[in-house]
């Protein structure tokens, strides 16, 4: 892993992150949009040559953090042996991988939509763009990681992939911009707990440092271009995003893991999947990896209302 395994990679890391403290000060859409380009210059990766698809997986090493699988300090997690967790965190790692090519294919329809009237000369639109060659390199990374973990390609319930159509219909600008950010943000904080774990495999170590690296730009982005929708929509756009955004929420949770990985490691999927929702320290963890976003959204006026229902419904909010 040429670009990964080296100072460099994790001073792209330091990078990423310092650059998305210090956008918070810059409200100008254009100011953002071209600070964020250049960070593209500087740090972008391909990950067809920066990560070494050819090594072996390694014997022993997680997929995971065992404190991020689903079933972790459940009665089943007690029962189970160290090769069983480690194989349930094989299939959790690509449901969350098909899972996040599902949601990036919707954020870029998203996002296509969000410039389809704007200036296309603009930085802002420029950055659109780059962001939308990121999350395809990104599709291809994770369709490429399920190959090589070698489990099946785990896909969203029919009625949770016509729900997604729905949303990626109906929903307007902020609330686009609310899904985007409810993705991203819950991701980039288990990612960030992965890379730097050396009993997980290296190449998922690999292919989430590229994803925490990239998509802390496309968390700015959607930031900023947020806080600015829901200042200037009419009050009824800005309901309507309280709304939506909730039952978003509660869609998204549930996407993350299939029920299907449990049959695949030789579990009852009714009493695995109750034992995970009833959870304690899965709640707790699902809270944690929100709480930057919910903090941000309460701030600009999305968490309100009968809206918090369904954010508590979903367990990303206490």
């Amino acid at each position: 892993m040429r670009a990964l395994e080296s100072p460099d990679a994790d001073r792209a890391v330091e990078a990423a992150t310092a650059m998305r403290d210090a956008l918070g000060e810059l409200t100008d859409r254009e100011q953002v949009a071209e600070r964020l380009l250049a960070a593209s210059d500087r740090h972008s990766f391909d990950p067809d040559t920066d990560l070494d698809w050819d090594a072996p997986l390694e014997e022993g090493k997680w997929f995971l953090p065992e404190r991020l699988v689903s079933l972790y300090a459940t009665p089943l997690w007690e029962r189970m042996s160290e090769q069983q967790r480690i194989e349930l965190s094989r299939h959790e790692a690509a449901s969350l991988a098909g899972a996040g090519i599902w949601f990036e294919i919707i954020l870029m329809q998203l996002l296509t939509r969000h410039i389809y009237d704007l200036d296309p000369t603009s930085r802002h639109v420029r950055y659109a763009l780059t962001e939308m060659a990121d999350e395809c390199r990104h599709s291809k990374m994770f369709a490429r990681l399920i190959q090589k973990l070698g489990t099946p390609v785990y896909r969203p319930t029919g009625l949770t992939h016509f729900l997604g159509r729905v949303l990626k219909t109906i929903a307007t600008t902020p609330g686009a911009f609310t899904a985007t950010l409810l993705v991203e943000e819950i991701l980039d904080q288990m990612q960030r707990q992965t890379f730097p774990d050396e009993t997980i495999q290296p190449l998922i170590r690999g292919v989430t440092r590229i994803h925490v690296v990239e998509e802390s730009r496309h968390v700015r982005y959607a930031r900023e271009e947020l806080r600015r929708q829901m200042t200037d929509c009419p009050a009824w756009e800005r309901q309507w995003t309280r709304l939506s955004s909730g039952e978003a929420a509660v869609v998204i949770a549930r996407s993350l893991i299939s029920p299907r990985v449990y049959t695949e490691v030789g579990l009852d999927p009714k009493v695995a999947l109750q034992q995970a929702r009833g959870s304690e320290h899965r709640r707790a963890t699902l809270q944690w990896s929100a709480q930057r976003l919910t903090t941000f959204l309460d701030e600009i006026g999305v968490l309100a209302g009968p809206a918090k229902h369904a954010w508590r419904r979903s367990g990303l909010l206490a």
